[in-house]
């Protein structure tokens, strides 16, 4: 009897204590269809960056956990090194993670970046696109990417990304989805 009391008081206070550290889910992401969030960031250069910098053009938005780890080198590199085609295909590139301004400097210069690198601090356009996660009382924008049509709607979502691919993946649907339009 005693150890049923106590395992029953046990569960219930790994059931309270559990979603403390449990992935917090993320907001609702906008949908292919529908009009992007806006926003209003800082870049890397400590210049504001808003969606109407890229009205009339294709926009990949692309949200990465953090500035310096592993992953996010791989996918910065990946569209640094597409960047080119992509401009020339009508669209511009532009990362967003929850790191500061000063980071995003230092990212961008180590690894040559030519493009925004966005600093979303205060994590309101993470949760804005439905990309806010945290972990363990860490915060961070989970690794998705937006394709923004040139009228300022969703197009096409990736999620559970694949850092060295996903740029080659946004290029191909481009192709595709221009050709649709």
């Amino acid at each position: 009897m005693r150890r049923n009391v106590l395992l029953l008081t046990f569960t219930l206070l790994l059931g309270m204590i559990a979603p403390a550290f449990a992935d917090a889910p993320a907001t609702a992401a906008p949908q292919v269809g529908q009009v992007a969030p806006d926003y209003r960031l800082q870049d890397q250069n400590g210049k504001w960056q808003t969606p109407a910098d890229h009205h009339g053009r294709w926009l990949v938005l692309y949200f990465y956990p953090k500035d310096f780890t592993p992953g996010c080198t791989t996918e910065v590199c990946a569209f640094r090194d597409d960047v080119a085609k992509l401009r020339q295909a009508g669209a511009d590139v532009v990362g967003v993670s929850l790191d500061d301004v000063k980071s995003h400097a230092e990212f961008a210069a180590k690894y040559k970046v030519p493009f925004p690198l966005l600093s979303d601090a205060d994590r309101k356009v993470a949760e804005a696109y439905g990309v806010l996660t945290s972990h363990l009382g860490m915060h961070y924008a989970s690794r998705t990417t937006f394709l923004i049509d040139p009228q300022g709607k969703v197009a096409k979502i990736y999620k559970d990304v694949d850092p060295e691919k996903n740029s080659a993946q946004v290029m191909a649907d481009l192709g595709t989805l221009k050709a649709a339009n």
